[in-house]
């Protein structure tokens, strides 16, 4: 990654300010001068923070953790999107949804929204539906798509959050803050610094200054994710070192590449997992019927119809499936079920499975709790 010129950034006048009234007096220490009734940004402070934060990005990525850009103003938007779209991290440039962080499981569901929407279009339940039902559905699936169509690879809350206008975006700021997630933003003279763990003093309002700043923090997160692949071709099992060297020269001489490609490779995967998952799920809808999930042992009404809703309909497949993955689906669908161990529905569900019903009957006498 090449460290930025100050003449560079002189050039897309990162180093002007605001108005001399409007300042923040935090600002102080990056403040060159007043010319004009304007704050001078002091460019050669900006370089030394750039640098701080772009090896602190650059950490990030390499730890395979996201970093969530947040830029909603008209001159940022489409600089941000296009930008961050080359690393595959996600952004959000509409508006910013109350909750993204603290309320994440909700947010989540939305985008499972997204989801469900296109499995019925796929498999022909939406033809089914009324054509006042179809454009609703339509409606709801574009506006998603619009304000969370580029976070829905964002299965956990972020590494990281990298601010455009810290005071436009003040709700995400204090919400990264209350989770004490890492903050990076473009700050300018009329921003408070102090509620910013990675300043970047700059112009926030000029499209030039935008870019030359999104460039730099997107190559060090590039570089970062171009380490990441280099170090587990480096721990790749003997079987395939004739080939590691090659892709480890790659990965040095073309990071940006590599990271597209590694990007595009894991989305695909995600795709086929996805598509191999629902498969099994629509058939089992389709030609069977649930069995009564409440004769397992610590499973109410509410947690049979999460596990049901989740694919898990019959005890064969309640007994092959994971009690971590169970945990997650019963907590997702409500808080209130948080408390429920499924340790043990799994090995119920194999004696129901099996037709062993005098033996289940005698375990749950003999171990009690677990019950909702």
């Amino acid at each position: 990654m090449a460290k930025v010129e100050v003449k560079e950034l002189l050039e897309a006048g990162v180093h002007f300010g605001h108005l001399t009234r409007k300042w923040n007096p935090n600002m102080a220490p990056y403040i060159y001068m007043e010319r004009n009734g304007i704050h001078v940004i002091n460019l050669y402070k900006t370089v030394a923070k750039l640098d701080e934060a772009n090896e602190a990005l650059k950490k990030i990525a390499a730890s395979g953790r996201k970093i969530l850009f947040v830029a909603t103003k008209k001159q940022a938007k489409d600089i941000v999107a296009e930008k961050v779209a080359k690393v595959n991290m996600p952004y959000i440039t509409e508006r910013w949804p109350g909750g993204m962080l603290t309320n994440f499981v909700t947010i989540r569901k939305a985008v499972k929204k997204m989801a469900s929407i296109d499995r019925m279009k796929k498999d022909g339940t939406f033809l089914t539906l009324s054509k006042k039902e179809r454009l609703q559905v339509d409606r709801l699936r574009a506006k998603l798509e619009k304000n969370l169509g580029s976070i829905s690879d964002m299965t956990r809350l972020p590494g990281a959050l990298f601010v455009v206008d810290t005071m436009r975006e003040h709700i995400a700021v204090k919400e990264a803050q209350k989770l004490n997630i890492p903050i990076f933003a473009m700050v300018d003279t009329n921003c408070d610094p102090r509620d910013i763990d990675f300043v970047v003093p700059s112009n926030d309002d000029a499209s030039k200054s935008i870019e030359v700043i999104m460039t730099q923090v997107t190559d060090a997160v590039a570089e970062g994710l171009a380490d990441r692949i280099a170090e587990k071709v480096a721990d790749a099992p003997k079987a395939k070192t004739e080939d590691a060297p090659k892709a480890e020269a790659v990965a040095v001489e073309a990071p940006k590449e590599i990271v597209e490609k590694k990007a595009a490779e894991s989305v695909a995967e995600v795709k086929e997992e996805k598509s191999v998952e629902e498969a099994p799920k629509k058939a089992k809808k389709a030609s069977a019927k649930s069995d009564d999930l409440t004769k397992i042992e610590g499973i109410g009404p509410k947690a049979a119809e999460a596990i049901v809703s989740a694919g898990i309909i019959s005890y064969a497949d309640l007994a092959v499936a994971k009690s971590d993955k169970i945990k997650e689906i019963i907590t997702e669908a409500s808080s209130r079920m948080a408390h429920l161990d499924p340790t043990s529905w799994p090995k119920q569900a194999k004696m129901a499975a099996d037709g062993k019903w005098d033996e289940l009957k005698e375990w749950q006498e003999n171990t009690k709790g677990g019950v909702e």
